[in-house]
């Protein structure tokens, strides 16, 4: 079950340009391209007659023909010719998803059209601050649920044994996690004082010595994940205390779309507050979360599949107070959702 009225992230904006692109979210068959000014479009990728995906056909101007007999589509899905006969048929029309660009993505609306509201797509702090250096990356698919990735960017506490070499250090193993449940989603965290900091941030931190952590792991409805990492020098973080001025921020962005029950199309984008100009941090941050992330593929692929074909119950550990949250709050979005639309 998936939550419809939401924005999903369908590809980078600039992979998408003025050629037919086949993708899918949801279980379901979309093409996208832009107009000739450059605005996005987004249709079902499937003729109305044999249903032969659109993106096998071609563009004519702004829209689409079928590449089977030349039936036409404008952007809104309207049959506008019909080659085979004088008269467009009753039925000839396809579905149009809303579009927008924000945050260098192209993001698709998969409800309700009337619904659809641009100030849904979440907000990036920082976005625009010249002082803050960004790094994109993605797409990398998985083969495995969606709510196994969010169970993942909801578990700070994994990073100790799947990631040893570059996000783990002391502490990651054994701290105690917080739960808070928020009217957006669901956000895990813990202060980890007075130890040595994790081979991935050892470079980047502009201060000497031990250091205190903060991880923040949150997920919104339905499959947005905010991961804030925040390196202060030992004896200065903690949640009561101010923003220490040497303090070593990173926010990492992650963008989970279903592609079906069994796979997930993963972005990602991180925020630093040093070296905005510095590419080559930026190349070896982006790097070094590539193989981390890949790290977290190769477990969560398995994990699916163990899933799928468990022949003894599997058990939920404290650890897990999050995900388990987070998918209730999920659930009963999603039921909501789908009464409403059964009453209408």
């Amino acid at each position: 079950m998936f939550l419809r009225n939401a924005w999903y992230v369908a590809a980078r904006s600039a992979e998408i340009g003025q050629a037919l692109v086949p993708l899918t979210i949801l279980g379901e068959r979309i093409v996208a391209y832009r107009k000739e000014n450059g605005d996005p479009v987004a249709l079902e990728d499937a003729c109305p007659h044999r249903k032969l995906p659109l993106s096998m056909g071609r563009r004519a101007g702004d829209a689409v023909v079928c590449g089977y007999h030349g039936l036409t589509f404008d952007p809104a899905g309207r049959c506008i010719a019909s080659p085979t006969q004088s008269r467009i048929p009753v039925g000839a029309r396809v579905h149009s998803y809303p579009v927008a660009d924000r945050w260098e993505l192209l993001w698709v609306w998969m409800g309700d059209p009337s619904d659809a509201d641009v100030s849904k797509i979440i907000a990036i702090e920082n976005f625009a601050d010249p002082a803050w250096g960004r790094a994109i990356g993605g797409p990398m698919d998985c083969a495995c649920n969606y709510l196994y990735l969010a169970d993942n960017l909801l578990d700070p506490s994994h990073v100790a044994f799947v990631h040893p070499t570059s996000f783990g250090a002391s502490g990651t193993e054994q701290t105690a996690l917080q739960t808070e449940v928020r009217d957006d989603g669901v956000v895990v965290w813990r202060w980890i004082l007075d130890r040595e900091l994790p081979p991935y941030y050892a470079s980047l931190v502009k201060f000497e010595g031990r250091c205190d952590r903060l991880q923040h792991y949150e997920v919104r409805y339905p499959a947005v994940a905010i991961n804030k990492s925040v390196f202060t020098p030992a004896g200065s973080g903690g949640p009561h205390q101010p923003l220490h001025a040497k303090a070593y921020v990173m926010v990492s962005y992650h963008f989970l779309t279903p592609i079906d029950e069994h796979a997930t199309r993963y972005h990602w984008l991180q925020h630093r507050n040093t070296d905005a100009n510095d590419e080559e941090i930026t190349a070896r941050i982006t790097d070094g979360a590539r193989v981390a992330f890949e790290e977290d593929r190769r477990v969560l692929e398995a994990v699916h599949r163990g899933m799928a074909n468990k022949s003894t119950p599997n058990i939920n550990l404290a650890l897990d107070a999050g995900s388990l949250r987070f998918r209730r709050e999920l659930t009963a979005l999603i039921d909501r959702e789908q009464g409403l639309a059964a009453a209408r």
